[in-house]
């Protein structure tokens, strides 16, 4: 089943799509700078390997004209809480394992919000980024198990995962993608073996 879906912001509308095979393992969020694309490699591979995969954008039309749009963590993890407050509240997401696979600029954003929605977010991966971006509060807090993808060439996103990683208490692997490697493999490994519903936790902020 295909649906799409969409959030209004007061700066425009995002837009989002749902793929949901017949008896998914899990809920892969997958939240986009760019546009959505008409055909997603990466969702598709993930939605063949039986994760139901939704696809959604973080930044509106509208914003993509303001080039700092993107480094702004705050705004960014606040249309992903909103993204989250969907899914609890739609009836074919709300009680699938949620795993979150975030990239570039929208990596810090989705450590942060891992670390606050603890009891919905079980698991995650992030290709690229500067994850210490998220804040110390965040990678302290940070629960779910962490996959790290790095491509071998980026140098940047490398040391970022080396100022951070010292800070995290959660289940963590960096993983250095070389060349024409594709990353559909670990990531879908990584959701296989830790994207399980957590228990509630008193006082957990959510």
């Amino acid at each position: 089943m295909n649906r799409h879906l969409n959030i209004q912001t007061s700066h425009g509308t995002l837009l989002g799509h749902l793929a949901l095979p017949e008896h998914p393992r899990s809920l892969v969020l997958l939240p986009r700078i760019q546009p959505l694309a008409v055909d997603d490699p990466f969702a598709g591979n993930l939605f063949n390997r039986g994760h139901a995969v939704l696809t959604m954008e973080l930044i509106s039309e509208r914003e993509r004209h303001f080039v700092d749009t993107t480094q702004d963590v705050s705004r960014l993890a606040r249309r992903m809480t909103d993204i989250l407050d969907l899914i609890r509240r739609d009836g074919d997401m709300q009680n699938l394992p949620l795993a979150i696979h975030a990239g570039g600029d929208a990596t810090p954003a989705a450590i942060r919000v891992a670390a606050l929605r603890d009891t919905q977010v079980s698991t995650l991966s992030c290709h690229g980024g500067l994850i210490d971006r998220a804040g110390l509060q965040a990678l302290e807090m940070l629960v779910a198990p962490l996959l790290m993808l790095i491509d071998d060439n980026d140098a940047v996103a490398l040391a970022s995962w080396q100022r951070a990683y010292r800070h995290l208490a959660c289940p963590n692997q960096m993983h250095l993608l070389q060349a024409g490697e594709n990353q559909e493999e670990p990531v879908s490994a990584w959701f296989a073996q830790h994207a399980k519903r957590l228990p509630e936790i008193p006082g957990s902020l959510t």
